[in-house]
């Protein structure tokens, strides 16, 4: 491949998408909101006009995100296995540790209905419900490890030196 366009090709690749968040993010915060509003205790509550294409850009990009990151792991994994074979399979041991930890993450959500003020919907009971737990569980198990990290990784440069 051409130096140039192995170069330019993320570069403009992350101008697309900024561009592409500011717009969806604009149309979602700045256009308004539904005429169908629901009420809900005395209150009216109203979705903004663009909830739906939020939703759906932000599920484009979480699956991009994954796709990348799976195929940097196989890219990665396939080049290491050409040259040490040993080192390779204790790089999956992040990838496995990884599985493990959505697993667990998995079996602590609960499939019980979550109770939200003015939904009607069948989307948060059973899997999804569990899901959301799931999810959310992975976020903070995944957050206070990367501050763990970042102290351990403080502390060992200041012994090492």
């Amino acid at each position: 491949m051409n130096d140039k366009l192995v170069t330019l090709l993320p570069k403009v690749t992350l101008i697309v998408l900024l561009v592409l968040c500011v717009i969806v993010g604009a149309m979602f915060y700045l256009v308004g909101f539904d005429a169908n509003s629901v009420e809900v205790a005395g209150d009216y509550l109203s979705d903004p006009q663009y909830t739906n294409l939020f939703m759906g850009f932000t599920y484009v990009l979480l699956g991009l995100a994954v796709l990348a990151t799976l195929c940097s792991v196989v890219i990665n994994f396939a080049n290491k296995w050409a040259t040490d074979k040993a080192g390779a399979l204790k790089s999956l041991i992040v990838v496995a540790l990884f599985a493990l930890l959505l697993v667990v993450c998995w079996f602590l959500g609960s499939p019980e209905e979550v109770r939200i003020l003015g939904y009607e919907g069948h989307d948060n009971v059973g899997f999804w419900a569990q899901f959301a737990d799931a999810t959310m569980f992975a976020t903070y198990a995944l957050l206070a490890l990367t501050v763990l990290a970042i102290i351990c990784g403080f502390v060992y440069n200041k012994i090492k030196d």
